[in-house]
């Protein structure tokens, strides 16, 4: 019989819930109208749909549905924020300012508006465990910054930053603080009012919804400094134009919805259990691992792991194709090279090579983790034998 498929790769994809296809299946046939035509009955239900979806999906945030945004993904989204708010900058603003450890959408959005606009991009260093040196952003602030742009919850190693601090000393000179929120819901709770964020960008595919959608959180008083990426119909309070896709869309609400519910509340806690079950498995293995970042305040499901004296791809290829992990963001084309947030957080180029990326979640089960268990085992001792 063949063994079955273990995904540990939860922080590049989660599966789509049951949940969420049972709820989109009505709008990819009977409920299948445009959410623009504002004519007839067709279109008006899956306005209506959207609309709940924006709802649901800002509830998750403490925002409210006129500020939700739908994008085609976080990576359209952090392009929004990013050269939205470098085209409108006054004048006097031409500084952007960038945590070393921020996606690769994020990196490659504030090396375009640098071109674009001239804007000028500085990296914020993070200490070895990943997290932003707020002494450091606190004297590099000023009121010629345009932006800091700041991930909540790190998708390599699973870092969680002081966002509340990040913003407050964003605030001493009234710049605006983009906040990639993209891992935190199911690591963290994120309340924009209260945390004082102006712009988060969130993503489906990353909570067990649909790929293919995304969303960008803008304060009211914030909306008209961002000038749009895409026109056209002046959808989305001109600030998006395009066809919403409502199956979509509502994928990203259910999604968001079932973050709410009673099952949902321990998830956290029994999903960091079964990784705290794998690292203290790999202790005992009795080959040395060191992990990557993140110490006591990290997202639940991320276990970076150093293997030392190894190359991490040659593991990961031992473990196919039974086991799906990763060495670290999986928006990278195939490019073979150390990870840059490995690097920031003080590894060097073979120890970042060392490492690999194991991440759980709603679905992983205690077999999932015996069975990886097993398998690591076999790859480090068998290659040693060798």
């Amino acid at each position: 019989m063949t063994e079955r498929p273990v995904y540990l790769d939860n922080m590049a994809s989660t599966p789509v819930d049951p949940r969420v296809v049972e709820a989109m299946a009505p709008f990819w046939s009977t409920a299948f109208g445009n959410p623009h035509s504002v004519e007839h009955a067709f279109g008006w239900q899956a306005d209506e749909a959207v609309e709940r979806a924006a709802a649901s999906v800002a509830a998750l945030i403490g925002a409210d549905a006129d500020e939700i945004i739908f994008t085609a993904g976080a990576t359209e989204a952090n392009n929004l924020a990013i050269l939205g708010l470098a085209h409108r900058a006054p004048a006097g603003r031409r500084r952007m300012l960038v945590s070393a450890v921020e996606h690769k959408s994020v990196l490659a959005a504030a090396r375009a508006a640098a071109g674009r606009y001239g804007t000028i991009v500085e990296v914020i260093p993070v200490d070895a465990e990943g997290r932003i040196d707020l002494d450091r952003l606190a004297g590099m602030i000023s009121e010629d910054v345009i932006c800091v742009v700041a991930m909540a919850v790190n998708n390599e190693i699973g870092t969680v930053q002081d966002i509340p601090a990040v913003a407050a000393i964003c605030a001493t000179a009234d710049v605006h603080l983009v906040c990639d929120a993209v891992q935190a819901p199911l690591g963290v709770d994120l309340d924009v009012d209260r945390c004082k964020i102006p712009l988060l960008v969130l993503s489906a595919h990353k909570i067990y919804g649909p790929k293919g959608i995304g969303a960008l959180y803008v304060r009211r008083d914030v909306q008209n400094m961002i000038e749009p990426q895409v026109y056209g119909g002046g959808q989305q309070r001109g600030l998006r134009a395009g066809t919403l896709p409502t199956p979509l869309c509502v994928g990203f609400g259910t999604a968001a919805e079932l973050l709410g519910t009673e099952e949902a509340i321990g998830e956290r806690a029994m999903i960091a259990s079964l990784r705290d079950h794998f690292e203290d498995g790999l202790r005992r293995l009795g080959h040395p691992v060191v992990i990557n970042g993140g110490g006591a305040s990290r997202h639940p499901g991320n276990s970076n792991v150093r293997f030392r004296g190894r190359d991490g791809r040659d593991l990961i290829a031992a473990l196919q194709p039974r086991f799906a992990v990763s060495s670290g963001s999986a928006c990278s084309s195939g490019i073979v090279e150390p990870s840059h947030v490995l690097r920031a957080i003080g590894l060097t180029g073979e120890e970042a090579n060392s490492s690999v990326r194991f991440s759980f979640g709603r679905f992983t089960t205690e077999a999932d983790v015996a069975a990886a268990m097993e398998a690591l085992s076999d790859a480090i001792f068998s290659d040693e034998a060798a």
